[in-house]
């Protein structure tokens, strides 16, 4: 069996004035992806850092397989240098990490033309629509090729046709990379995870701990006709009705 990407073992986190989260186990297998979804507040995005690296448990631990390490992050929000152009937003990480300035903008542009803005490599963030700018964040999160993608709600503020597109990106950046990233998404909705991921989990509101896990039918990247199809609907039906239990308090479930 394949060592996993990344990994929580009993991770807890604790908060001042709340209960604490967790304690969390879960495994990112290489190459999966998994969708993160459950009631706001539950921890998903503590999950998300938890997995990244920048936040440390107060129990437990967290693990990455060996001779991993990369690590791409997109935030809910674009998080663009507003001063800059997309090539230099992209292009800082590789910067940062010690590769020239002439390879690092070149695979800045690769990667801005990988997700369809090869002719914006100049534009600054003002100069940008919402899905354009969280398309420079994504090129700047892939542009490392990272062996685990995770984006925190990234689309969520998007209208439905961006979202829609930006998925099918998403998609096609995955599989066409090799050996592929494993991906985990945050995301309240249950149409958008089953879409994207193979493997969705479920958030207890109360706890953080997993409440459910779903295995999702289908092979990936979808074919076009995927929403329409039962097992999609099914699937989605299922998952909503996992997110709603682990919403409920026990109390009302008594």
């Amino acid at each position: 069996m394949a060592e996993p990407t990344a990994a929580l073992s009993g991770a807890v986190v604790r908060y001042s004035g709340r209960p604490p989260l967790g304690p969390v186990d879960l495994s990112i297998a290489p190459g999966e992806i998994v969708a993160l979804v459950g009631a706001s507040g539950a921890g998903k995005s503590t999950i998300l850092r938890l997995l990244a690296g920048l936040e440390k448990p107060a129990e437990g631990q967290t693990g990455r397989g060996a001779g991993l390490g990369r690590t791409g992050f997109v935030f809910q929000s674009a998080t663009l240098m507003p001063w800059a152009d997309a090539r230099t937003n992209v292009a800082l990480p590789l910067e940062i990490s010690g590769v020239p300035r002439s390879e690092a903008r070149r695979r800045a542009e690769d990667a801005l033309s990988a997700v369809g803005l090869g002719d914006r490599f100049t534009a600054r963030p003002r100069q940008l629509s919402g899905g354009m700018a969280m398309r420079v964040s994504l090129a700047r999160a892939l542009v490392t090729e990272p062996d685990l993608l995770l984006l925190d709600e990234p689309f969520a503020a998007l209208d439905s046709i961006t979202r829609r597109g930006l998925i099918e990106d998403l998609h096609r950046l995955w599989a066409a990379r090799s050996p592929r990233p494993a991906i985990v998404f945050v995301t309240h909705d249950v149409e958008e995870a089953v879409y994207l991921a193979r493997r969705a989990l479920v958030l207890d509101a109360g706890t953080g701990r997993l409440a459910a896990e779903q295995a999702l039918p289908g092979s990936l990247p979808r074919p076009a006709s995927w929403r329409m199809h039962d097992d999609y609907r099914g699937a989605v039906e299922a998952l909503a009705r996992a997110l709603a239990d682990a919403m409920t308090p026990p109390q009302a479930a008594a």
